[in-house]
């Protein structure tokens, strides 16, 4: 596994190494002991998988708050995403710049997210599926969000929106 970091402290791509022949590919996807030699949390307690059926489907800005700030791991096993954090840590030299990067399942690069950063992704292709490993269980009472279009941000989605959830559309402003 081959970490880089991303313009946003804490958060990393981490590119699957496979060693590939005439059967297909081997990579691995999780290793406990590369992680912690980076520093990164291991606790991982729940995986989480999301199915999209077309192309032009946001999801987010999502996050947990206090008490229940979560890691995410993020990988797109199936089709493609645009998929984007946002740092919102006060005291974090990147408070509020946002970062994006492709993810799918030919490139094989997989998104590692600190604790209060907002998670959103855009697909790019129809049947895509995204695998997330979190640090945290689920807790509605402490589940945020931020509207995806927010003029704070100016996240620069590659393609329009074409499907979005009520719920993630009257997500507000962000409010420092």
């Amino acid at each position: 596994m081959k970490f880089i970091e991303t313009p946003l402290r804490d958060a990393y791509i981490i590119e699957l190494e496979p060693l590939s022949d005439e059967r297909g590919f081997f990579a691995r996807s999780w290793c406990q002991k590369e992680m912690l030699d980076k520093g990164l949390n291991t606790d991982m307690v729940q995986c989480n998988v999301s199915y999209n059926k077309l192309a032009g489907t946001l999801r987010g800005m999502h996050y947990q708050d206090s008490p229940h700030e979560e890691i995410k791991l993020v990988r797109c096993t199936n089709g493609s995403i645009y998929d984007v954090i946002i740092d919102l840590r006060p005291d974090s030299p990147t408070f509020k710049k946002w970062f994006g990067v492709q993810l799918s399942r030919q490139n094989l690069k997989m998104l590692y997210i600190p604790k209060l950063f907002a998670h959103g992704f855009l697909t790019l292709e129809d049947d895509t599926e995204v695998f997330y490993q979190m640090s945290e269980f689920y807790y509605p009472e402490c589940a945020k969000g931020i509207r995806w279009n927010d003029t704070l941000f100016n996240i620069e989605w590659p393609e329009d929106v074409c499907t979005i959830s009520d719920k993630d559309q009257t997500y507000q402003d962000f409010v420092i």
